[in-house]
């Protein structure tokens, strides 16, 4: 924002305070507030009193039909315009608000320029362009593949223009057994676009339509315009039918045919791209028929032969009953042959059960048992006895050793156990009894109460 200008040499009088600034002080702290307090802003204007002097810098007035102001353009930044601006030329210029101080006029400096119209126009296309691919609508994965041998064909195009002519020359001269729906569209200007999409729309849901080609003939970007609408993007994007697009000449680019399953370089070029040629259809079918042909004789020659062989190989049935009748015979022979040896092998077999069947008689069994139970009756006895001799003698000498550690045995050379009548605990010094005290004496053959008269220490 402009703001107070600052304050500069001062002089007093005798009433009031007065700021002084020479002009080229005012000139400068104005230059200063209208860089700081505009930003970059496009402008649209028309180019007037154009200077390119040999320093390469443009100076030229930026006017409309009210106003104008003086512009410069310096070498820096116009040599990466892409174009050379004339007298009356209108265009759109990217600039920053300063002041010319030598003058005192105020100034634009441009930064970029571009052709007014077109260069919106292009702008815009851009824009657009990488929204939708960014979305994904120009991906590749999700194209359509267009059908080999469409029945019907669907055109979206102005009735009246030279593009429908061309695409229905070049549709009979290369397909003609297809049927052509036309859906009559305004491919320009105000209502185009609702129209397009609208024919879009009735080709997809018609369902009588194997691919739809969308297409009109060449002309300027802003002719073409109808065709990069976003609406038209998206119903190109959504439709079921496979999409072809053929708009303008082979330089020109649409969004559009970013969408389509298909870009074809003119309307002609999509006419053949969604038909197969009727002169290679022929020449195919031709050569397939003569392959089908060569192959049929073959297959009827090798069948032939087959016949011949198999002919010659049939025999007569009178023959063919007495080859049978003596295969039966061999039949019957090996199969007596093969019952003889088996009732032997059975034979056989049965013997041999019954000789088993005899080792394993019960009384055998029974009396075999009763032997074995005796014997084992006699081993146990044997060992039993022998096992408790054995612990009577290691229970006899374990009495012994325990004799010997037995107090018992102390007690019965003359000691014995002196306890605290009420604990039981054992008195070991005089030192745990006091007089009074009742005490239990263990003898070898009984016991005593007795209780303490007197202590004497040892």
């Amino acid at each position: 924002m402009i703001g107070t200008l600052p304050r500069k040499n001062t002089t007093k009088s005798k009433d009031q305070e007065r700021f002084i600034y020479t002009v080229s002080e005012l000139n400068q702290d104005v230059r200063t507030l209208l860089e700081s307090g505009f930003p970059l802003l496009w402008l649209e204007g028309e180019i007037s009193n154009l200077a390119c002097p040999s320093s390469g810098h443009w100076y030229f007035t930026l006017k409309d039909s009210k106003a104008q102001v003086r512009s410069a353009m310096f070498k820096n930044k116009n040599q990466n315009t892409g174009f050379t601006p004339k007298q009356g030329d209108l265009v759109l210029v990217k600039a920053r608000i300063s002041l010319y101080e030598a003058r005192g006029e105020y100034q634009l400096i441009i930064e970029e320029m571009e052709e007014a119209g077109y260069g919106a126009l292009q702008r815009a296309f851009e824009v657009l362009k990488k929204k939708l691919e960014v979305e994904g609508l120009f991906n590749i994965a999700v194209k359509k593949t267009l059908p080999q041998y469409p029945k019907t064909i669907g055109v979206i195009s102005s009735p009246t223009g030279a593009a429908i002519h061309d695409v229905l020359s070049v549709l009979q001269r290369r397909y003609p057994i297809a049927n052509v729906l036309l859906y009559p569209v305004q491919v320009q200007g105000e209502g185009s676009v609702q129209q397009i999409t609208d024919a879009i729309h009735q080709a997809s849901q018609d369902g009588e339509c194997d691919v739809i080609l969308l297409c009109r003939g060449g002309g300027s970007l802003e002719d073409l315009w109808s065709f990069n609408d976003e609406t038209v993007a998206r119903t190109i994007f959504h439709c079921e039918v496979p999409i072809v697009s053929g708009v303008g000449h082979e330089i020109d680019f649409t969004i559009a045919d970013f969408v389509a399953d298909q870009r074809a370089p003119t309307p002609s070029a999509g006419a053949e791209l969604v038909t197969p040629n009727k002169d290679d259809l022929i020449a195919t079918l031709d050569a397939t028929t003569k392959k089908l042909s060569k192959a049929i004789k073959e297959k009827l020659f090798r069948q032939s032969d087959s016949l011949k062989y198999f002919c010659k190989q049939l025999k007569h049935p009178s023959q063919q009953l007495i080859e049978f009748s003596q295969k039966v015979d061999e039949c019957e022979l090996r199969l007596h042959q093969a019952f003889k040896h088996n009732l032997q092998y059975k034979l056989l077999a049965f013997q041999q059960l019954q000789i088993r069947l005899n080792s394993e008689n019960p009384q055998h069994l029974l009396e075999n048992c009763t032997q074995r139970i005796n014997f084992l009756h006699q081993t146990l006895l044997t060992r039993i006895q022998t096992v408790l001799h054995t612990k009577r003698n290691q229970l006899a000498m374990a009495g012994r050793t325990l004799h010997t550690v037995s107090p018992l045995a102390t007690l019965s050379r003359g000691y014995a156990i002196v306890q605290q009548r009420n604990t039981n605990c054992i008195v070991r010094s005089y030192t745990e009894v006091k007089l009074e005290d009742e005490l239990k004496v263990k003898l070898n053959d009984g016991q005593l109460i007795c209780k303490v008269k007197k202590i004497n220490p040892a």
